[in-house]
């Protein structure tokens, strides 16, 4: 096992792995309950059911997408990285494909699974790890920093320290909430434990964080141990398959269309720049270039087509990933190891009650502050580099979006070195990537 995972060479161990691994997935196990709270529309009153997919399949789709994912990961690729289904994505899901357009969820998880297939058929020819390559490294340090401006972000809202205002955006919350404050307690353990050098430092945070949120009242006790009835999929497997044989015409409408190049666009460069800051924080990229780049992405897109088949939206490498990196983790054994804590989840799903977004916050803050580090890599003296890596860091958390700050960057790309007389300097795929993303603008955003 050691041997396989290449222990030796990454300057690793079981203990740090497990460690890491475990922090992952306490890092993203919110996605086992914010999940099927999205694809259920929980949060839209007045409903019909027959609009609304049933929350015990969506568990446990989300539970076995994650666990499928995360062990093809570890196992194929041997990368730290996890896998669940997206956030985002499943709101898109949600929101737009069922709410706006008005398509069938049934019909949704088709689009889905269509765009998993071509995933695949994409990654088989190796088209997507040409791609992948083919990016100047500049922008992807700029990739690994703006994720990580996106995630401090996001750990914030959570936290409850950023809140929406109407006057400017976004502002200070309510500091005194206790939420807020079990969060920046957590903030502070976790700055100490690495400010000291302890490599468990984020996953002891949100322990204690967790330990010190129920003393207090903060987090209620969570409601049993374990519950060996779990929920049936019944209403959700393999459902994605049934408008293909049943009602292919429902399928042949430009709606459906928009569905599927939405989850192929977003998908796609969303676990691009996933697997690059994760390979980057780890130490994992050679020459520029990303070893074993077309099994993560062959183990990306099965588990999309698992999870369609499942029962729940678009399955993604997540960037939460970074924080088991951050904890320790090197190898693909922390992937199978946080794939085997959401099939263990599944029996003890009560107690992921106490796995608030006021104690995973810290972790998501930590790990945006090493993420950044990627800055001082880039040569800001060139204009023509600096504009476009700026312009890919900045956009990801303004516009709430890693793939929107990635396009943006690669427009702005050729555009910047062609003005410097540069253009042969540009891969011809980053100009392919330009036309795509401006058409993407246009057409889809």
């Amino acid at each position: 096992m050691k041997k396989y995972f290449q222990f030796e060479e990454l300057g690793t161990n079981y203990r740090q792995e497990f460690i890491g691994g475990l922090t992952t997935f306490l890092a993203m196990a919110y996605i086992l309950v914010v999940n099927p709270l999205t694809l259920t529309l929980a949060s839209v009153p007045d409903l019909p059911d027959s609009m609304r997919m049933d929350y015990g399949a969506v568990f446990m789709a989300t539970a076995l997408a994650a666990a499928l994912g995360s062990i093809l990961m570890g196992v194929l690729a041997k990368y730290p990285i996890a896998l669940a289904p997206g956030m985002g994505l499943n709101a898109f899901f949600a929101y737009t494909v069922i709410l706006t357009y008005g398509i069938p969820w049934q019909t949704a998880l088709t689009g889905v699974l269509f765009s998993g297939v071509i995933f695949i058929l994409l990654t088989l020819t190796g088209v997507r790890e040409t791609i992948i390559n083919a990016i100047p490294k500049e922008l992807k340090y700029a990739v690994g920093a703006g994720i990580g401006l996106y995630i401090t972000f996001i750990g914030l809202q959570n936290a409850g320290i950023v809140v929406g205002n109407p006057d400017t955006m976004v502002g200070i919350g309510d500091l005194a909430n206790p939420s807020t404050l079990l969060a920046i307690f957590g903030l502070f353990v976790t700055v100490i434990f690495m400010v000291r050098g302890f490599k468990g430092g984020i996953f002891f945070g949100i322990l204690i964080a967790a330990v010190v949120g129920m003393i207090f009242g903060i987090i209620n006790l969570p409601s049993a141990i374990i519950d060996l009835n779990v929920p049936s999929m019944d209403k959700t497997f393999g459902v994605a398959l049934e408008p293909i044989f049943n009602d292919f015409g429902s399928l042949m409408t430009i709606e459906f269309l928009v569905v599927v190049l939405t989850f192929l666009f977003v998908d796609f460069f969303d676990t691009a720049g996933t697997l690059v800051a994760v390979a980057n924080q780890a130490g994992l990229m050679k020459d520029n270039k990303l070893p074993r780049a077309g099994k993560a992405l062959l183990a990306d897109s099965i588990a999309t087509v698992g999870g369609a088949i499942f029962g729940t939206s678009t399955t993604t490498s997540y960037i939460e990933s970074t924080s088991g990196v951050a904890a320790g983790a090197r190898s693909g054994f922390a992937s199978v190891v946080t794939g085997v804590l959401f099939l263990i989840a599944i029996l003890f799903y009560p107690l992921l009650e106490v796995i608030t977004s006021a104690v995973t916050a810290p972790a998501l803050i930590i790990v945006g502050v090493l993420m950044v580090s990627s800055l001082g890599l880039i040569d800001w003296s060139r204009f023509e580099i600096a504009v476009p890596a700026f312009l890919t860091m900045i956009a990801m958390p303004l516009g709430y979006s890693i793939a929107t700050g990635i396009a943006i960057g690669f427009i702005f790309y050729p555009v910047t070195m062609i003005a410097a007389g540069k253009w042969k300097q540009v891969h011809p795929i980053m100009y392919g990537l330009f036309v795509i993303f401006v058409l993407y603008f246009i057409f889809l955003a």
